[in-house]
């Protein structure tokens, strides 16, 4: 499977399909020889007590890439600025998937879609403004089931 973004336009609606890339365990060698050096959006979760995903970070990386950004995100010794993520970071087991994409405002779509439906409080997150609607679905290698 390749993992990417696709897209469907139809009468202003666009459906995108997000192929994940399977969930993976960070690990700043696996991640530097795994991950492509390319744009695209990603999901970082981190394993509570009872080996449940908690959702962590969600985002989009233009510059630098997945590669880059995944290492900067998932490594403790990379995050200087926020206390409380260095502590996660630190203290419990880190994991991650990705898709591709070279479209920044195909990001922005679905960035805005997944921030709609796990963060909708946080309304700074805005859309490419091409669509009346926006739909995504998630193709994934693994049946992730996550919690807040």
């Amino acid at each position: 499977m390749e993992y990417g973004i696709t897209a469907m336009e139809k009468k202003g609606n666009v459906y995108y399909d997000v192929n994940w890339s399977p969930l993976a365990k960070a690990d700043r060698y696996e991640i530097n020889s795994k991950v492509p050096s390319v744009a695209g959006v990603f999901e970082v979760y981190w394993m509570d007590e009872n080996k449940r995903l908690r959702m962590f970070f969600v985002g989009q990386t233009n510059y630098g890439g997945l590669r880059s950004e995944l290492r900067r995100i998932t490594d403790p010794e990379l995050c200087v600025n926020d206390e409380k993520a260095k502590k996660i970071l630190e203290e419990k087991e880190i994991w991650y998937r990705y898709a591709p994409t070279g479209s920044a405002k195909v990001m922005a779509d679905v960035i805005w879609f997944f921030m709609q439906n796990y963060f909708p409080e946080n309304t700074a997150v805005t859309h490419s403004g091409r669509y009346d609607n926006i739909f995504v679905k998630e193709s994934e290698p693994d049946k992730l089931v996550w919690v807040p």
